[in-house]
Order: structure tokens, then C-alpha cells, then sequence
């Protein structure tokens, strides 16, 4: 019997990020030699921000802030052009939007065409006017995204479960994440993190925790249902009590307190994410609450936390069970920290933007034909096709449905050529 084994590579283009898989081939010791055929190239649909689609964004005025976006583009080794400039003061917690709205324009007349998100690496400023710094940079600032009155809900965001990966083209906007810290040590270590936590299919479990705080555990009442959906796809737990303490594979943490104890008593793992629904997570100067920063020194990639008052509305914060899906589906953590929140405009994203853990794509062939595994695959009708060359022409070899949560599918054997996967069919998510 002769074996196929296949090295799977991420390369990027500027249309976005394609997963091109190259074949070797190698016969078992009892077989024969056989001709050894030519590579075949296999390409997915782009489900994921592409690294070099983001760019990092400094302020020229914040030593801190020019050495973390340095670090980051040679750690994601970024080209020089997605380092972006702006100069403000980085002493104030808070910009007046008359400050704000030059800064911005400069930003996006400097912003090449290409680029489909933001990383900003300042601690402070993190809001604009009533509006989170995150949300001003990607939305504008407007006062629609904040409470007209107190309690009040605001704007829905179009990027809330939006399913695709081009945010610009398909939505004229750029989701945006700071890459917060207090020093470069704590910076860097969140850095690598997010670095190891690429493409690791970390073991680890969702800790879904439901203290006696009624009004910040406005989310434990979806629990149960969250953890029916992510049976087989992500380890989840629900937890009774006021905080979760002595783990050491927490993948998700999501409670509803103003403090969280017992940080230090946790392991985290590389890419996991954190929150903690209350009012001031989000102030990251001063907080009289615990500051969503908190959750990245004690080991977590991501955060999130809003800025001003927003009570307890659901919209206003992360559901779980999207982030999840989300990111476990091989998105980069700042599209599915952002998928998630319905009414982004006082919630401050933070952490590695381009943290992946579970992008992750393998494919092997035997004389049975070509198997892949993947979770980067969405629901629906797709095609299969080949071509002699990348640009075409590609001729229909075989159609795949593609199910909820599935992982493991059956390609036929994949003869010289280019292949590509494409889907052809709507698909429905179950949130």
C-alpha cells in the first residue's frame, strides 16, 4: 500500500489568507518504487483574517507604545508598511472626539487598501468621548454608540456573527484591538503567547461561571444551552460558586463580578480568553472595578470590558457561546472577541489580535483516496474542482456537504493539478 503524506502551509496573499497544502509522496518500504507524480496544491475558502492584513498602529508620543508595535511586527513578521503612525498624548485616559476625529482621518488616509483590521498598542487612551477607544477606531466616533440615556441601548454593530472574513469590502469597516500592557515584559509575554497558541488545537476546557452576583450573571441563565452546543467541539463547565480556582487548563473564562479572585491560582492556556461582565472593565487607568488588563497578566490572550456605564444589557458584552464558535471554528481572536458583542460601542477589546489556536488544517492521502481535518470548515453545499494551473480553468471534480461541527472529510484522490474548495450553499450557524 503506498502512503501519502502531506505538509500543510500558510501562505498569504493579498486577497487574503489561502491554506495551500503540499503534497509529498512516499512508498512503504514492501511496495515497489512507483513515478513519483507532480505536487498538487489544495485551497480553502478564506475564513480568517490573514496576518498581513493587519496593521499595528503606534503612538510616535508613548516610548512604550513604538517599542510593543515594533516587537509585534517582527514576532507576526509583518511587512514594514503595516506599522502605523499617529502622535497624542498618552497620559489621558480619554480623547474629546474633537481630538480624536483628525487622528482617525489620518489613520485611514495612511491605511492601505489591503488592510481588514487594526492593532493598537497603547494602554491609554481607551476611550473616546462616551465610546471606547476600539469601537472609535472602528466604527467613528458617533454618539449613537453610546447611551442616549442611562440603561439605554445603542447601535447594533454589522460586524455582530458576520460570517466572512473582509470586513472592508463587505462592511467598510476595520475591527480594531489593543494590544494593552503596563510594561514591555507583560506586553512581550502576551505577544508570545499568542504566538504559541497558533494552529495548537489546545487541550483545555470553557469555564462557564455563575456566581451570586444576579445582576452581573445576566449570561449564566445561557449556560446550559451553551454548553449543549459545544458538546464534542470545546471541553465545557458550569460553575456554581464566586470563582473558578487551582485549574490549570482554562481555554474560556467567562463570570459576571466586579472582582475576580484567585487569578493567580490558574493556568491559562496560549490563546485562551477571559471576561468579566460589570461596569468598569474597560478602564484600564484607575478602575474602581477590577480592569479587564488584570485578565491578560494573570496569562489570558483576550479580553474585553466596557468603558462607561452600560448596566447590564446582553448586547453589551461578549456572548459566549459566539466567541466560541467562533474562534473554535480557526478565527483570529480579534474577529471572534468582535463577532460577538451586538452593541460594541462602550466595550474595549484587548489583547493578541492574531492569536489563532484553532486554525489548524491537515490532510492525508493513502491509496483510499484524501482525508482532511480541519473545524475551519463552515456548513454548506461545497465544490470541489481542479485546474492545471492556479488561474484556471478549475472543472467540478466532486460536491461535499458539510455539517455542523464537522472535522473529518472524505476528498477523492487528488491526481497532478490545482484544487480548490469552494462553498456553493448558504449555511446556518446554531447560537
Amino acid at each position: 500500500m503506498d502512503r501519502r503524506s502531506l505538509t500543510c502551509l500558510n501562505l498569504k496573499s493579498r486577497s487574503g489568507l489561502l491554506q495551500y497544502c503540499l503534497v509529498s509522496l512516499a512508498m512503504a518500504q514492501l511496495v515497489p518504487p512507483a513515478p513519483l507524480r507532480a505536487d498538487v496544491d489544495l485551497s480553502l475558502p478564506k475564513y480568517r483574517l490573514a496576518a498581513d492584513e493587519l496593521a499595528v498602529v503606534v503612538n510616535d508620543r508613548d516610548p512604550l507604545s513604538v517599542r510593543i508595535g515594533e516587537y509585534y511586527l517582527r514576532a507576526r513578521g509583518l511587512p514594514q508598511e503595516n506599522l502605523l503612525h499617529l502622535a497624542f498624548d498618552p497620559q489621558r485616559g480619554s480623547l474629546t472626539p474633537a481630538v480624536f476625529r483628525p487622528l482617525r482621518e489620518e489613520l485611514l488616509r495612511n491605511t492601505p487598501q489591503r488592510i481588514q483590521a487594526y492593532a493598537l498598542t497603547w494602554r491609554s487612551p481607551y476611550r473616546v468621548g462616551c465610546m471606547s477607544m476600539t469601537s472609535a477606531i472602528t466604527f467613528g466616533f458617533d454618539k449613537a454608540w453610546c447611551s442616549a440615556y442611562r440603561c439605554a441601548t445603542t447601535r447594533h454593530s454589522p460586524y455582530y456573527d458576520y460570517p466572512g472574513a473582509n470586513p472592508i469590502e463587505d462592511l467598510t469597516l476595520r475591527p480594531s484591538m489593543l494590544i494593552a500592557a503596563e510594561n514591555f515584559t507583560d506586553a512581550k509575554d502576551l505577544i508570545d503567547r499568542g504566538l504559541a497558541a497558533d494552529a495548537s488545537l489546545p487541550r483545555g476546557t470553557a469555564y462557564l461561571v455563575n456566581t451570586r452576583d444576579k445582576q452581573r450573571g445576566v449570561r449564566a441563565f445561557d449556560y446550559p444551552r451553551i454548553k449543549l452546543l459545544m458538546e464534542g467541539w470545546i471541553d465545557s463547565e458550569i460553575i456554581d460558586q464566586e470563582a473558578l480556582r487551582n485549574r490549570d487548563d482554562v481555554l474560556f473564562y467567562f463570570t459576571g463580578t466586579t472582582r475576580v479572585p484567585g487569578l493567580e491560582t490558574l493556568g491559562f492556556r496560549p490563546g485562551a480568553i477571559a471576561d468579566h461582565l460589570t461596569s468598569a472593565g474597560g478602564q484600564l487607568l484607575k478602575s474602581r472595578q477590577m480592569s479587564a488588563l488584570e485578565w491578560l497578566k494573570a496569562g489570558a490572550s483576550g479580553s474585553y470590558g466596557t468603558v462607561v456605564e452600560p448596566c447590564n444589557h446582553l448586547g453589551k458584552f461578549p456572548s459566549p457561546a459566539l466567541v466560541m464558535e467562533h474562534y473554535g471554528s480557526g478565527s483570529t481572536l480579534i474577529e471572534a472577541y468582535w463577532k460577538s458583542v451586538q452593541q460594541p460601542g462602550e466595550g474595549l477589546f484587548i489583547g493578541d489580535p492574531l492569536a489563532a489556536p484553532f486554525d489548524h488544517v491537515e490532510i492525508t492521502q493513502t491509496d483510499q483516496g484524501t482525508k482532511l481535518l480541519t473545524r475551519n470548515l463552515k456548513p454548506g453545499r461545497y465544490q470541489l474542482a481542479q485546474a492545471p494551473s492556479p488561474i484556471g480553468p478549475f472543472k467540478p471534480v466532486s460536491n461535499l456537504v458539510i455539517g455542523y461541527h464537522q472535522t473529518e472529510f472524505s476528498l477523492p484522490m487528488m491526481a497532478e493539478g490545482f484544487y480548490r474548495l469552494r462553498l456553493h450553499g448558504k449555511y446556518t450557524t446554531s447560537h
